[in-house]
């Protein structure tokens, strides 16, 4: 019997993770693998080989980092939209700054989780946006919360 997730009808959560610097991506990884519900399907270092592999995989969750080198995630995850717009996207970053914040979220990231706060809330975070919410970590809530 298969049981129904918030992000696909079926018991895997697809993930795409996109980090360039390998110790914090391996991290990610393996809290991913982790959880029986979730499947890393592909990974990535680089904003345009993000775009491509969102194209070709169509995942239905990406952790996607903004300070990537050839192209950053902000113009990644505008990309990614039109090619696969079903993907649902969390940056997961140390870029804090109130401006980038807004304009991710602005853009359709579903989450927002500092590297900071990877530990406990990146698993919250998959949750939250895996049932149709938005997360973002504590530090930024004031930030993201509408005028």
């Amino acid at each position: 019997m298969n049981k129904e997730y918030g992000l696909v009808g079926s018991s895997k959560v697809r993930v795409l993770v996109v980090e360039d610097f390998a110790s914090f991506r391996e991290f990610v990884c393996s809290t991913i693998a982790g959880n029986l519900e979730l499947l890393v399907v592909g990974e990535s270092s680089d904003g345009m080989d993000a775009v491509q592999k969102a194209k070709e995989l169509k995942p239905d969750l990406i952790l996607l980092d903004i300070g990537l080198p050839t192209q950053n995630g902000i113009e990644a995850a505008r990309q990614i939209r039109e090619l696969s717009p079903e993907s649902r996207i969390i940056f997961v970053t140390q870029e804090s700054s109130s401006d980038v914040v807004q304009e991710a979220l602005n853009l359709g990231a579903q989450g927002y989780v500092l590297k900071t706060h990877a530990a406990q809330d990146l698993l919250a975070a998959v949750e939250a946006v895996s049932l149709g919410n938005q997360f973002v970590s504590d530090p930024l809530r004031r930030i993201s919360a509408p005028d």
